[in-house]
This record gives C-alpha cells, structure tokens and sequence, in this order.
C-alpha cells in the first residue's frame, strides 16, 4: 500500500502532508482536531539529517501547535550505516530526536506511532517507540537485530537463537513478538480512521508518565522480568 493510500485511510476529512527525503512532515483532519503528522517512508535508514529534520518539526510543533497530538508513520530500515555519520555522530542526532519527543510529551502533547512496513534498529527506538503508544499494521516486519546478526554479536549459535526465538520473543522478529512484549499496542489488520480515532483517545486520556509497557509485557508473557526490575529501581531511587 502506498503512503498517500495510508493517508488517505487514516485520515479521509483530508490530509496536507509532504515528503522530503523520504522524511514526512505535515498535519491531518481527525474527527478529535488537527493532528502533526511525521515519519519515513520507503524504509529509509535514517541518517543526521533526517534525525534533525524530524527533532525539527517536533519542536515547531510545541512551540506553534501546543497539545497538538503527534502521529508517527514509521517505516525505517534501521539507522544509516557509515563511516561519515559515525563521524557526525548519529548517535547524538538519533538522542536529540528521542528526547524531543520526550519533551513534546511532556509539554502535553498525546503521540502514538503506527508501523506502516519495516521498523528495525534505532530507527524505530528514536522515535516509533518513543510515542506514548506503538501499533502496526498486519503485514509490518518489526524487528531489532536478525538473528544472524544477532549470532555474529552474541557470539551465540544462529541454531539456537532459533530455538530461543521459538519461545521467547525477546529474541523473536515480527510485530506479534512486540505485542507480547508490550512494546506494541495492537496489530491494525488495515490503516483505519476509527483505529486510529481510538487510539489518540486512548493517547489522550493517559496520564503523562504512564507507560505501562512493562506491565503489559508481564501480563502477556513476553518480559516475566521487567515490572519487577523496573519496580525495584524505582524504590531505590526512592530511598535514596
């Protein structure tokens, strides 16, 4: 399905978005107001310059839209892989873009992504994981690392991440892994203004600080470790 298509179906009381880049920037009618719209499209690897083009848009929008919800269409193949944005350092670039959203979220503004084909690597943590809540459409390829790349890092045998992969999603690719771990919401069998409405609903309503990711992950089985890690460093820091 193409992007305009998508749009078309998330928002059909219209839509006045642009694509740089393969960087989408624009804004959206829904039947809640108007939306920022923001993302990549065509798998793009992310580099510097669409991090910052990104960081950019998200800080015009709190700046000139306050509390205006942000929806992220993520379709990344991961963060660009050079000698030159080593040197530009992409890795600061892809944190100045995480902590923007951070910061939207914590001036008001409800967010949530929607994995339209590929999320992968720290093209998706940047900025599809940050939103208060991630979905994917059925046919999205979610995943952190292959498996034999996975194998070349760990040093683990490629057969047995298989195995492992087999009962754990933590190790799993694919948009169900995610949802079992909580990392994603729900699976969007088509892009769909009423899922959608539902979703900044639910964005809204949620109280700033409330990523219960964790907790979802716990209760469907896919992170039995998280809550209670997460809980622990809470108290300690506490008591400190």
């Amino acid at each position: 399905m193409s992007l305009n298509d998508i749009l078309d179906c998330l928002f059909p009381a219209g839509h006045a978005v642009a694509v740089n880049n393969k960087v989408i920037t624009g804004e959206a009618t829904t039947a809640q107001g108007t939306v920022a719209v923001l993302g990549t499209t065509d798998a793009a690897a992310i580099d510097h310059a669409m991090a910052l083009a990104l960081s950019g848009f998200i800080l015009d929008t709190v700046e000139q839209h306050p509390g205006r919800p942000l929806v992220f269409l993520v379709d990344t193949s991961g963060q660009a892989l050079s000698r030159s944005q080593e040197l530009l350092c992409l890795n600061g670039s892809l944190a100045h873009l995480a902590q923007c959203v951070d910061l939207a979220r914590r001036q008001g503004h409800a967010s949530l992504s929607l994995v339209t084909a590929n999320a992968v690597s720290g093209g998706f943590l940047s900025f599809g994981l940050m939103a208060d809540r991630a979905y994917a459409l059925a046919d999205a390829q979610v995943r952190v690392m292959d498996l034999r790349a996975m194998a070349r890092v760990t040093k683990i045998a490629h057969e047995r991440l298989v195995e492992l992969a087999a009962d754990s999603p933590i190790f799993a690719p694919g948009a169900e892994s995610y949802v079992r771990m909580g990392a994603i919401e729900t699976i969007w069998p088509a892009p769909s203004a009423s899922l959608l409405e539902n979703a900044l609903a639910a964005a809204r309503q949620a109280a700033p600080a409330s990523d219960q990711r964790h907790s979802s992950g716990l209760q469907r089985g896919g992170r039995q470790l998280a809550a209670d890690i997460t809980k622990t460093v809470q108290n300690a820091a506490c008591g400190a």
